[in-house]
């Protein structure tokens, strides 16, 4: 791995790998078949675009949508790579310019949707370029089950097979089940080398909260980190229109986006969202995969999730950085109805629709959590031995209850009735109301009449939630949504199981102090709006995201370190060779009111030891240019030559006079000699 290094500073601008990172990079380049399991925001396109530079001929990237080629590909360029994508959406200057690129053998990476693989011709082309290597971006969407499938997924698996070359698949979303599925389909049965890097982002805080006035909630949760960008899910068209025009009456920026609206209108959306700062959108579920912006610092559901898996991607969207972000959920005792019945009313075999109630089941019992939530999250991904703090449950352990009497009382009153209606009728029931429906079908005479009084009406709603949380009953299709008990019902019916519950409260979720607060101090608030600025205005003239001229992280560390020349630049997280040179002394003057003039070969080693070396050997040069003496014919180095002499190892007077020539060695060389060597 002596060669990713120095590719992952000068290219990538980073100092060292994220954990786990080097081993999959390691495989990735030796030719390994790789399945690669991370969290988002964990490094997943760093761990095949690294290896993609590092091999011989073109790598092939299989990425499921548009808009996150386009962002990865210009985000590459920017970085000095040449990469390309050949996409519906490219302009025909665009693709002259990959073709011509691939023709001439300097292209390292091309992106593809895999609807491209449908093509006849394609499989000759790629055998024609030189394709050495395929990469599959969210591998995930190659199952028939999952929830984002793309059925020419299922192509890749021939390619692999037809181009002969080695195949690394990565996702952040897959269970036991889709992992079997993406060996099956990618390779064969064969299975690849696997890297789990877990599924814990440690920088996103996780909070549910039952539903009580659910817009204000989340107009409150927003409110709280003003001028941060942010998702807020909903489950319905309309709703993310609503929702989106409270924002903005209550002074925030947002807009809404969803899959009724016309595309051009989604580009507009997708293309605000990328490069304003503090834009919220609210949206449906069409609003997700494949946003490549790393700075979003919340996500809000506004309605229930549809399964476990969904939840994880779409609050995974939150802190790509690694900064902290946090989550909030609102779910109440419709959403689940409305769950369990798209559920049942589905049009997949009875065993996947067992599988999905269990996903569900997953998902509400996070909700109805007792106790940590990112353990219980990640437990149902595998994982254990979690150490959390950043959830709702851990900053304010639930007040609990013994509720074994309660949910028996419930079930009775079920099961007295004949299990024919909804949780309103039975609570009236064991509240003792009488109301005209209780006493049109005789209910007053039931034994469970009135046996439930000590519980308040909003206290049994709670009851019945919690009891369709833990799927103890579920809403029956075919009975107009009354509840039926489940199985798992029966042993606490029968005595034979006690159950603990949680007594309600509203979350005070919307009233945490955002976490991202704390990221920067009020001294150097105002130089971080400055450095926004300029970022802003550079982003929109090159027609770009915000993020791929620098991410939010990086902007953070120049306004807390204040760099005051370009070595001291370089050594930011995020800073390339090539963005050095592109925007270092725009942003040095942001920072210092004017930024020094750096020879070009002297900026290709800012940051490095080489470059404190190559001033040491400036300074003597200056002092030997006419001779130890001062009396000889002036002589000087070139800008190029002291940058090699600069970077040179283990040299010797031999070796120094093959760079600089006989003259030139004869004045500098034992200088230059002692200056080599006092910095080893």
């Amino acid at each position: 791995m002596s060669g990713a290094a120095p590719l992952l500073k000068d290219v990538f601008g980073f100092d060292g790998f994220r954990p786990g990172q080097e081993e999959i990079v390691a495989a990735v380049t030796a030719g390994e078949n790789v399945l690669a399991i991370m969290p988002t925001g964990g490094g997943k396109s760093l761990c095949f675009q690294l290896p993609a530079l590092m091999r011989e001929g073109v790598t092939v990237v299989i990425s499921p949508l548009i808009a996150l080629m386009r962002d990865q590909v210009r985000a590459l360029q920017e970085a000095g790579v040449a990469a390309g994508a050949l996409t519906s959406g490219n302009t025909p200057e665009e693709t002259d310019a990959v073709w011509e690129a691939l023709d001439a053998g300097t292209l390292k990476l091309l992106y593809m949707a895999p609807e491209r693989l449908a093509a006849g011709s394609v499989m000759g082309m790629l055998r024609r370029v030189g394709v050495r290597l395929i990469a599959v971006d969210e591998a995930h969407c190659v199952s028939q089950w999952g929830h984002d499938f793309r059925p020419d997924y299922l192509r890749i698996g021939e390619l692999r097979r037809a181009l002969d070359v080695p195949l690394a698949a990565f996702t952040a979303t897959a269970d036991a089940e889709t992992q079997v599925e993406i060996v099956q389909k990618l390779f064969d049965g064969t299975p690849p080398r696997a890297f789990l890097r877990g599924f814990d982002r440690p920088n996103i805080h996780l909070s549910f909260a039952t539903k009580n006035s659910p817009r204000n909630q989340i107009l409150n949760f927003a409110a709280a980190r003003r001028g941060q960008s942010g998702i807020v899910y909903c489950g319905t068209r309309a709703k993310t229109e609503g929702i989106a025009r409270a924002l903005n009456d209550a002074g925030q920026t947002a807009i809404h986006y969803h899959g009724g609206m016309e595309a051009e209108d989604r580009r507009i959306a997708e293309r605000r969202f990328q490069q304003e700062d503090g834009l919220i959108v609210v949206a449906t579920v069409a609003f997700g995969m494949g946003i490549d912006k790393p700075d979003i610092r919340w996500v809000a559901h506004a309605d229930l999730p549809k399964s476990i898996e969904a939840y994880y991607q779409e609050i995974g969207r939150a802190g790509r950085d690694g900064a902290p972000a946090e989550t909030l959920t609102l779910y109440g005792p419709e959403d689940i109805r409305l769950r369990r019945t798209q559920i049942d009313e589905g049009l997949a075999p009875p065993e996947r629709r067992a599988a999905d109630h269990g996903r569900l089941n997953a998902l509400l019992g996070l909700a109805e959590a007792l106790e940590c939530r990112r353990q219980n999250l990640l437990g149902y991904f595998g994982e254990s031995e979690i150490s959390c703090g950043r959830c709702d449950l851990c900053d304010t352990p639930v007040d609990t209850f013994d509720g074994t009497t309660a949910v028996r009382k419930a079930l009775s009153a079920m099961l007295r009735t004949d299990e024919w209606f909804g949780a309103g009728h039975l609570i009236d029931i064991l509240l003792g109301n009488e109301t005209d429906k209780v006493k049109q079908r005789g209910h007053q005479s039931l034994p469970t009449y009135g046996v439930g009084q000590e519980y308040s009406k909003g206290e049994w709603q709670a009851v019945f939630r919690q009891m369709m949380g833990h799927d103890l009953v579920r809403p029956d299709p075919e009975r107009h949504g009354a509840l039926r008990m489940t199985d798992a019902a029966l042993p606490i019916l029968r005595g034979a199981a006690q159950i603990t519950l949680r007594r309600d409260s509203i979350k005070a979720a919307a009233n945490r102090r955002p976490a991202m607060k704390s990221m920067i101090n009020e001294e150097d608030a105002p130089l971080l709006s400055a450095l926004k600025a300029k970022r802003r205005g550079l982003a929109e003239s090159a027609k770009v995201p915000a993020y791929i001229i620098f991410t939010d992280r990086t902007l953070i560390e120049m306004a807390e370190t204040r760099p005051a020349d370009l070595d001291a630049m370089a050594r930011i997280s995020g800073i390339g060779a090539k963005k050095l040179e592109s925007y270092g002394r725009a942003f040095l003057e942001v920072i210092n009111g004017e930024a020094e003039t750096m020879h070009p070969q002297r900026r290709k080693l800012a940051g490095r030891d080489a470059g404190s070396v190559y001033d040491r050997l400036l300074e003597v040069q200056a002092g030997l240019a006419r001779g130890s003496m001062g009396t000889d014919k002036p002589l000087s180095c070139s800008a190029s030559l002291l940058a090699k002499v600069a970077q040179m190892r283990d040299a010797d007077g031999a070796a120094l006079e093959r760079i600089l020539g006989e003259r030139r060695a004869e004045r500098f060389g034992s200088a230059f000699l002692d200056v080599l060597r006092s910095e080893t």
